[in-house]
């Protein structure tokens, strides 16, 4: 811990899985602001559209900052979406991952945000797991990583990824308890009124690995 607050740097790119992203964000945002901080970050500060499977038409959030001018982060929280694919080419993001989770206590990622982190190569060596019916996306992108297919979340230590979407909430709530105790996350869950998911080894969407199509 630090004498300052911790910052959470939220990756913002076009085409995010929007619970991806708020509904971890609704947890940690729960901490009081002298504790944790959190800064949306895209490649460019301004406006950066969500995604939609259904092509829906979706709303527009705002990054604080860009890449260039992100402050020190020491939680990064990646999520998945549509819009990993093109990122997963974008090396504008991948470098920006690569240079930041190695400063960073710990990095995140929800759905197929471990794709990103894994094709930037942060997760050669670690345990990790990512959104069940699109679970090869993920593993096509690095052999080096220890694939968990029955998980909702996967605790490696510096690396915290999720299974798809609302087990994103989970995961955060999970590293809210290891970095401010259980106590805290508890009552996080119980504001939210959400029942939280404690058991990160039990998966009931593992029945459902890659039934999607991409």
């Amino acid at each position: 811990m630090t004498d300052r607050p911790l910052t959470l740097g939220a990756v913002l790119y076009e085409g995010f899985e929007l619970l991806d992203m708020f509904g971890p964000l609704e947890m940690f945002t729960a901490l009081p602001p002298e504790i944790l901080q959190v800064v949306m970050v895209a490649e460019s500060k301004g406006p950066v559209i969500a995604g939609s499977m259904a092509n829906s038409p979706m709303p527009t959030c705002m990054a604080d900052y860009g890449f260039d001018d992100a402050p020190e982060l020491d939680l990064i929280l990646v999520p998945g979406g549509v819009g990993t694919i093109a990122e997963l080419e974008n090396e504008k993001t991948l470098s920006f991952l690569r240079d930041r989770a190695g400063k960073a206590q710990i990095t995140s990622s929800v759905c197929s945000g471990s794709a990103l982190l894994a094709k930037a190569g942060l997760l050669d060596g670690h345990r990790a797991t990512s959104n069940k019916m699109f679970f090869n996306l993920a593993v096509m992108q690095s052999d080096r990583v220890d694939w968990v297919e029955t998980a909702r979340w996967v605790d490696d230590g510096k690396f915290v990824t999720s299974s798809g979407v609302s087990a994103g909430i989970d995961m955060a709530l999970a590293i809210i308890a290891r970095l401010f105790g259980n106590e805290t996350a508890e009552a996080i869950a119980i504001g939210a009124e959400y029942t939280w998911h404690r058991e990160a080894d039990v998966d009931p969407f593992v029945q459902n690995l890659n039934e999607g199509s991409i």
